[in-house]
């Protein structure tokens, strides 16, 4: 079997409500869809979030191409080292989602080939769902609440709010709300986007914690592992490396500096699936706990983390999913899309071959136009912040 062809598809999926950071904002999630066709007639799907943006995903994609035409896609670890060694791919983060897409898409042709799902090709199912946070956005203190109520009722165990508001008192009434709405029982994760310096830090999450916290994530720069450190032995709260973590090299030096509690993986971040095992696998080997992290997936990447999620054992917290914000999908039937898909905030594995999931020609066709009508309010922004001066720590 060989690669004949690459096909790259953006497109852009609304959200019910703004996604919000602690610098910035976007209303809807977009994507770059990968198909690998073959000369047997077997075409592999994959993903690639727009990571830093479409236009560098379809760049690198493009420039990769030459690199991936003529090969046995079925050679993954091969092609993987031809693209990194050979294109010096290895040299360029931002070029991991495009890597990861050709590789989740080889991966999809071999189980394809086997006629097995991936769960099986990657060790085979020690769970047989995965469970998924319900992401809440960060708007006023009357919509948290609400959105919380929203959790609760989709059964949801923990609920996501990002932190890191310009004052603290903005922190506490919003994670105040998400409580009274979501009521005891839910467990809250909060996310500061490195928004903090080591002393906010501690005063914030030490504020926060008369709400009850599962963890914060990033409290601190993610460059700075020392800092890290100091602050994890300060709280009581568990903290979870993002920017952190990236990569398996940087996971590394997390450990090594012994700065979090659990580490973020992405397959996307860390340039393709075998890396996100890997990657579980340093974490183990250190007594670690992993929770997949996503920059934005729609059904494609969602289904191959689930799979490798699924058959890998330290995934034992809620994973980050945006099926809370997203108001549809790109694939055909239930997998993914809207939280209404979700069964208490879980997944099951796909149990067709490969990925298991087909493309919605339609609802691919669709969304494609949307992105190249309307795609740039689909990326990060905030005209307040542009108009501001933004830099991190915000205080």
């Amino acid at each position: 079997m060989r690669v004949t062809r690459v096909r790259a598809t953006p497109v852009a999926v609304p959200y019910r409500t703004d996604e919000v950071w602690a610098f910035g904002r976007r209303s809807g999630l977009v994507s770059v869809l990968v198909e690998v066709d073959t000369d047997e007639g077997l075409t592999g799907l994959g993903e690639a979030a727009a990571y830093p943006s479409a236009k560098v995903v379809l760049g690198v994609l493009d420039a990769l191409e030459p690199l991936v035409v003529g090969a046995d896609p079925l050679r993954i670890e091969r092609l993987v080292q031809r693209l990194d060694v050979v294109g010096t791919w290895h040299h360029l983060g931002t070029s991991n989602p495009a890597v990861a897409a050709l590789e989740t898409a080889c991966w999809d042709l071999l189980g394809r080939v086997c006629g097995q799902p991936l769960v099986n090709l990657f060790g085979g199912r020690f769970r047989d769902e995965v469970e998924f946070f319900h992401y809440v956005a960060a708007g006023s203190p009357e919509e948290v609440r609400a959105e919380g109520r929203r959790a609760a009722g989709c059964g949801a165990r923990l609920c996501y709010l990002k932190v890191g508001a310009d004052q603290l008192a903005t922190d506490l009434a919003r994670v105040a709300a998400l409580r009274e709405g979501a009521g005891p029982r839910m467990a809250i994760r909060v996310d500061a986007n490195e928004a903090w310096s080591p002393g906010a830090a501690l005063r914030s999450v030490r504020a926060l914690e008369e709400y009850g916290l599962e963890m914060v994530e990033q409290p601190t720069s993610g460059r700075n592992l020392a800092e890290m450190a100091y602050v994890r032995g300060r709280l009581d709260t568990p903290v979870l490396a993002n920017e952190a973590s990236w990569s398996r090299s940087d996971q590394l030096e997390v450990i090594r500096h012994g700065a979090a509690d659990a580490l973020s993986v992405d397959q996307q971040m860390d340039g393709g699936l075998l890396n996100l095992k890997r990657s579980a696998g340093i974490c183990a080997a250190a007594g670690l706990p992993v929770v997949k992290h996503s920059l934005g997936e729609l059904g494609v990447a969602l289904a191959a983390s689930t799979h490798l999620v699924a058959a890998t054992p330290n995934f034992r917290y809620p994973n980050q999913g945006y099926g809370a914000l997203l108001t549809d999908d790109v694939v055909r039937g239930d997998f993914g899309g809207p939280v209404e898909n979700y069964r208490e905030g879980r997944l099951p594995v796909p149990s067709g071959p490969g990925l298991g999931v087909e493309l919605d020609p339609e609802k691919v066709g669709r969304y494609a136009e949307l992105y190249r009508s309307r795609g740039a309010r689909f990326a990060f922004h905030d005209p307040q912040a542009l108009h501001g001066a933004p830099a991190l720590p915000k205080r």
